[in-house]
């Protein structure tokens, strides 16, 4: 007999299921949806792999040779190497946008309400969104990693460093992906959460090392951008492809990029995570 979780969002399990089984189970059943819906509306992925593409070649073809590398000659070539571990971060952190549109969607509907009424984990709701997300943040990794090949980006460290750079970038992607889902559920619509989704990475990503060198930037806003969440993925990145371009910046978040990349993702997970389930628990509409 299935579940009433099955019975509300489809698929069959013929057990009942307890403690951190069902919450594994009601997430993935509630994930498979989000995916299901995500390839009944193909331009949900359409669109969002256009923006990333759009900015590898504009970066690439129209800033590339005006952008100096420290220890470098100014070159598209030089700079796509340097760029695209920023992109891909960009990429994955956007991620933001559509966890919080989709669950002010859900929210605005009432089918949260359903879920909420269910005999379901309450976390649930969340997770299978989230690690919804997540699959289709690696979908669009996997085709700007082609378009990149294609514009002259090239991976120097072998494959076992690159496919630690891509782990990253989904940790880094999950991390802001619970960012998306408490602003997803603090806001009253879609289109809300989607402004309000994006309006701080522009910032975030800019003030960065992602599209220029951190030492390019006035004295105070180094520091910022030496110990932003961003900065440190993006550098651990041009270390596991072997793109680093010029020199490592002395200073201890780039020196350790790898070990603080993981840090800032299990901190923003673990924080917002939380809070985000707080806020549905106590959430209503």
């Amino acid at each position: 007999m299935a579940t009433a979780t099955e019975h509300a969002i489809g698929g069959a399990v013929p057990k009942q299921r307890r403690g951190v089984d069902a919450v594994l189970h009601d997430s993935w059943v509630v994930a498979r949806r989000n995916l299901r819906r995500m390839t009944r509306i193909p331009e949900i992925v359409v669109f969002g792999l256009m923006q990333p593409v759009m900015f590898v070649l504009l970066f690439s073809y129209v800033m590339g040779g005006a952008i100096n590398i420290p220890g470098t000659q100014s070159s598209s070539s030089a700079y796509i190497q340097f760029l695209m571990a920023g992109i891909f971060a960009q990429t994955v952190t956007f991620a933001v946008a559509g966890a919080s549109a989709g669950i002010a969607e859900d929210m605005s509907k009432g089918l949260v309400d359903r879920f909420r009424s269910l005999p379901m984990a309450r976390s649930a709701v969340l997770v299978g969104r989230t690690l919804a997300d997540l699959c289709q943040t690696a979908f669009t990794l996997v085709v700007l990693a082609l378009v990149a090949l294609l514009v002259g980006w090239r991976i120097h460290e072998g494959l076992l460093s690159a496919l630690g750079a891509f782990a990253l970038l989904l940790l880094l992607g999950y991390a802001f992906s619970w960012i998306g889902a408490l602003i997803g559920l603090s806001v009253r619509s879609p289109e809300a959460a989607t402004s309000a989704g994006l309006i701080w990475l522009f910032p975030l990503t800019f003030i960065s090392n992602a599209f220029v060198p951190v030492s390019s930037m006035p004295g105070w806003l180094q520091t910022i951008a030496y110990w932003n969440p961003f900065s440190a993925t993006v550098q651990a990145c041009r270390n596991l492809f072997g793109n680093q371009v010029g020199p490592v910046d002395d200073v201890w978040p780039m020196q350790n990029a790898e070990l603080v990349s993981v840090l800032w993702s299990v901190v923003i997970t673990a924080v917002f995570s939380w809070l985000s389930v707080r806020k549905y628990r106590s959430s209503t509409r």
